[in-house]
């Protein structure tokens, strides 16, 4: 790692100064470069550094921050108490049997309803922003050539044949490893990066395939049961469309295409982005100071013709609604130095309060894990002690909790 430190100035604000700082990464292997890992290619990352009298602040550009200063925030900061017989182990009897939570950001007025009321929230001239990731059955088991057995969680197809994989064993396999699982085919381990392993499929077969033959529904793990027949239509949004995911963009597996098409008789538009979700959205974060904390990358698509879209809702004073924090996350990475762009590649943005969002007016989100990144989007979206009133009030008419529960609608408050 190289960090250049580059010549200071004075901001117009008397109080600071600024660093330009540049920190460049070095080696692995360049194959795996689309999965966010280092490469021979130097990676650089662009940050200003900024001290003052006030705590020191760094501001990321991936996810700009607001001109107020933020004491460092803990991530005990953003904990609650949730009884363990609120964490959804089925889906509803159907989609859009839900109950839905609303919060106005404007005057912090709470709502208690039913998902399927939710055009009496969308106006005519809305943008709904979906994510068409599509979650591939990307669990597997078998055991290693040496002995002990194996569970695989695929985290990213590389190719037809090679994916990054999470393996859980008693002892982790080696480079050069086989792994003998239990479908019927082999694979070789060919390295490791960090938590992942990367593998290859000893068969013609593209792995996507039999992935679809043979892999189990990867189901979060507060989900304490076996998946079923059932999971592989409803852990899936009606609209997905594009094999990647290893877990659903949840907030969108209430919508039944009858809702859509209601949405779209009103005049409310939808447009559809691309972030396959990876394993590491259920990851805690290991850090205290929730500004130390690193994201996972995931590959995202912002198309042209969405930001096309965007803007012709903002200009016709339309509310851009996102489906979901992955629909957030993707938009603003696209929006990243203040203008919405098409982007395709890899996103590690961090929400956390403070954080300023250039696109998102409104967004339909399920409930969040405490102390988890995505609980820290929607407070800096909604704010962080309405957000944790609202979660207290869930609790208490006993709402239904992650992936398989219900929902939030969300207004974004005015200094976000």
């Amino acid at each position: 790692m190289i960090t250049d430190w580059q010549k200071p100035w004075i901001s117009p604000n008397p109080h600071w100064i600024h660093y330009r700082v540049q920190i460049r990464y070095r080696p692995v292997d360049p194959e795996v470069a689309d999965a966010g890992f280092a490469t021979s290619t130097p990676l650089v990352y662009k940050t200003t550094m900024s001290h003052s009298l006030a705590p020191f602040n760094i501001h990321d550009d991936r996810a700009a921050m607001n001109d107020s200063v933020f004491s460092s925030q803990r991530r005990q900061d953003f904990h609650y108490d949730l009884p363990p017989d609120l964490i959804a182990q089925h889906p509803p009897a159907r989609r859009g049997d839900s109950r839905l939570l609303t919060l106005d950001g404007a005057t912090g007025a709470l709502g208690d309803r039913w998902f399927r009321d939710l055009p009496e929230l969308l106006r005519p001239g809305d943008l709904l922003v979906f994510n068409d990731t599509r979650v591939i059955p990307a669990r597997l088991h078998g055991r290693k050539a040496s002995g002990g057995r194996i569970e695989i969680l695929v985290e990213r197809l590389l190719d037809e044949r090679r994916a990054l994989v999470h393996i859980h064993a008693s002892k982790a396999p080696k480079p050069g490893g086989l792994l003998l699982l239990d479908a019927g085919f082999t694979a070789t381990v060919l390295a490791r990066h960090a938590d992942l392993f990367e593998i290859r499929v000893e068969r013609d077969e593209p792995l996507l395939a039999l992935l679809e033959q043979h892999g189990q529904m990867p189901l979060p793990p507060y989900i304490h049961r076996q998946p079923t027949p059932e999971d592989a239509e409803r852990y899936q949004t009606v609209y997905a469309r594009q094999p990647g995911a290893v877990a659903a963009p949840t907030a969108g597996l209430h919508f039944e295409q009858t809702l859509l098409d209601q949405i779209t008789a009103m005049g409310v538009e939808q447009t559809f982005i691309t972030l396959h979700v990876g394993a590491g959205t259920f990851q805690p974060l290991r850090v205290e100071r929730i500004e130390d904390h690193v994201m996972h990358a995931e590959r995202i698509e912002v198309s042209a013709t969405v930001c096309e879209r965007i803007r012709a809702t903002q200009a016709r004073s339309g509310r851009v609604i996102a489906v979901g924090t992955t629909a957030v996350r993707a938009l603003e990475t696209a929006a990243q130095n203040g203008v919405l762009q098409p982007w395709h590649g890899e996103t590690r943005i961090f929400l956390y309060p403070g954080c300023r969002f250039h696109c998102v007016d409104a967004l339909i989100t399920n409930f969040h894990l405490p102390e988890s990144t995505l609980l820290m989007l929607v407070a800096a979206f909604a704010g962080h002690a309405e957000i944790l009133s609202v979660y207290r009030h869930a609790v208490e008419q006993r709402y239904r909790f992650f992936s398989y529960g219900d929902a939030m609608f969300l207004t974004r408050r005015r200094q976000a």
